[in-house]
């Protein structure tokens, strides 16, 4: 329970399903007091135990230490991925299990569905502008079994609805949206606060190698970026391609090859849908949360690893980030980024 309004309602919704329930709020980065409180207020009008976890040490290393990692390899990181594979359906599923409790339920919209063979599959969120589904590929069978989305069939504004009728002072609390570890959304200066570290500057260049400008560090760009450079051109610029070794970082015309691509690799590879994926088959993808999926043709090129050639050109794919498979509203699966192919 962050004390938002989406997990105050899904404590409802548990306590209404389930004899024995228990609200847990993980402590992970700079939780403010008042998220605590307001979680133990919820609780107490529910009437269930609350309990705070401290889990601040392994979202450092886990989730904080990979951010700054992926950035400083010129790539672009989703570390709401990595805080629930490692945290959230990780550690605290385990909590969950050592304290004698079968299932945890959290406030994602998403759903959870089983087929005629017992096989569990993820799908959108009847919100879709509230679909969480792309943060949550990498769950797999044994921790889907385990798992609760009791808001996936709602619309946000429903659960609002319910939370004033509850009683809950959070009822009208904004939703976060930046990076909870990184709240104004200024990364560069989160990263440089953390490490210590003076970023050094580089050159803008172009595809040819000329130099442009000069950047500020390549930490505080990503793929498709192009408000902000910083230089002057006849045409707008975009960042193509960020190259940490020469501390380079190169722009293109948006109408210039370089900008867009039609195959990308993709790696540490989770399926949901099957158990292994066919060889070649035709889905669609989306390779960043607010984007469209696109139609694409999936070749698997090893155990845990995909090349996904699109039907059209794709703009600004960025390494680090998500390329999550979909068949409809159903997630086939997913795998982080690895490469950019013409």
């Amino acid at each position: 329970m962050s004390g938002g309004v989406d997990s105050s309602v899904t404590a409802y919704l548990c306590k209404i399903k389930y004899d024995v329930c228990k609200g847990s709020t993980m402590i992970l980065a700079d939780s403010s007091a008042d998220s605590v409180s307001d979680a133990e207020a919820v609780c107490s009008i529910l009437g269930i135990e609350h309990e705070v976890i401290n889990l601040a040490e392994m979202f450092r290393k886990k989730v904080i230490e990979k951010f700054i990692n992926v950035y400083e390899s010129g790539g672009t990181p989703n570390p709401c991925i990595e805080c629930n594979k490692f945290l959230k359906f990780g550690e605290f599923l385990r909590h969950a299990e050592v304290c004698g409790f079968e299932r945890i339920s959290t406030g994602h919209y998403a759903v959870i569905e089983r087929d005629n063979s017992g096989r569990y599959l993820l799908k959108k969120a009847a919100d879709l502008s509230r679909d969480q589904s792309y943060v949550l590929y990498m769950l797999n069978q044994e921790v889907l079994a385990r798992v609760d989305f009791p808001l996936g069939g709602m619309l946000k504004s429903e659960v609002r609805e319910l939370a004033y009728k509850l009683g809950f002072k959070n009822a009208k609390k904004h939703d976060s949206q930046d990076i909870c570890f990184v709240p104004d959304g200024d990364y560069p200066s989160f990263i440089e606060a953390y490490t210590g570290k003076i970023y050094k500057s580089g050159n803008f260049i172009d595809k040819s190698g000329n130099i442009l400008g000069t950047h500020k560090g390549i930490i505080h760009y990503t793929a498709g970026q192009r408000r902000g450079l910083g230089v002057a051109a006849k045409s707008r610029l975009y960042v193509s391609e960020i190259d940490a070794g020469k501390n380079t970082i190169t722009l293109v015309p948006e109408n210039e090859a370089g900008l867009y691509v039609k195959k990308i690799t993709v790696s540490d590879v989770n399926i949901i849908a099957f158990d292994e994926l066919p060889e070649n088959f035709r889905a669609s993808v989306k390779t960043r949360y607010r984007q469209k999926e696109i139609p694409a043709v999936i070749n698997r090129t090893g155990i845990n690893e995909l090349v996904i050639e699109f039907h059209e050109n794709l703009k600004a794919p960025a390494i680090g980030q998500a390329a999550v498979i979909y068949d409809g509203d159903y997630v086939i699966g997913g795998g982080t980024i690895s490469g950019l192919l013409d």
